[in-house]
């Protein structure tokens, strides 16, 4: 397998313009850390960083900082990005031992059509997209693949049911985690409706529409007294 390096450079100047300026120089702000060496401020080269976060192992990916022809062994421990655009704002690079075991994040991919989905009805679910375990950097798995054909209804693939080298590493999540399971497709009762409430009040605009009728009944009856007056001083 090819050696991966990503191009880094000290960083003496910090601030809000210094990292823009970076960005439009096609690098990216940077910390390198851990391990037995200080904290350094870098700047790396963006595409080489991004092209390792696309990549099948992602941040796991383990590749080489090159300072100027020193070489330091390191992995992508955090990164951030624009919400907007997308681009790399800045990423944290933790250096690492090629003989000392250290803990990461697998990713777990599931394939194949349950049988508790095909034949019995039920629902696919994934709970869990990865798992954490504890191996020498070497031995980092790019991801965990499992055939989930044989689940039936209301079956559970577990964390502990995952197949990995027992000889290299160790599994850190909780064996009894749930990865996936096939559960019963649930139906939602429809709510009946409500049933008018007898000696209820009639709702407030039929009593305005009524009283509105009444003041008007009651002032044609005025109206026509009023005329019948006046029709006698005739």
């Amino acid at each position: 397998m090819a050696q991966i390096i990503v191009e880094g450079a000290p960083r003496s100047t910090r601030g809000k313009n210094e990292a823009r300026r970076l960005r439009v120089s096609g690098k990216v702000p940077a910390t390198l850390y851990g391990g037995k060496g200080e904290a350094l401020a870098l700047a790396v080269n963006t595409k080489q960083v991004t092209a390792i976060l696309r990549s099948e192992s992602g941040h796991n990916t383990l590749f080489q900082v090159d300072l100027g022809g020193k070489q330091e062994p390191a992995i992508v421990k955090d990164w951030q990005v624009d919400p907007v655009t997308g681009n790399l704002l800045h990423v944290d690079l933790l250096r690492i031992a090629m003989d000392v075991r250290m803990k990461v994040k697998v990713p777990v991919h599931t394939f194949g059509d349950p049988t508790g989905v095909k034949v019995q009805g039920g629902v696919y679910e994934v709970v869990l997209r990865e798992v954490e375990v504890e191996c020498l950097p070497a031995d980092i798995p790019t991801e965990i693949r499992v055939d989930v054909s044989g689940l039936a209804l209301n079956q559970s693939l577990r964390a502990g049911d995952l197949s990995i080298d027992k000889n290299k590493i160790k599994l850190v999540t909780d064996p009894q985690s749930v990865i996936s399971h096939v559960v019963a497709l649930r139906v939602e009762e429809e709510k009946p409706a409500e049933a008018a409430v007898p000696g209820a009040a009639p709702a407030e605009p039929e009593v305005i529409k009524k009283g509105k009728k009444e003041e008007e009944g009651e002032e044609g009856e005025e109206g026509a007294k009023a005329a019948e007056k006046q029709e006698k001083k005739k």
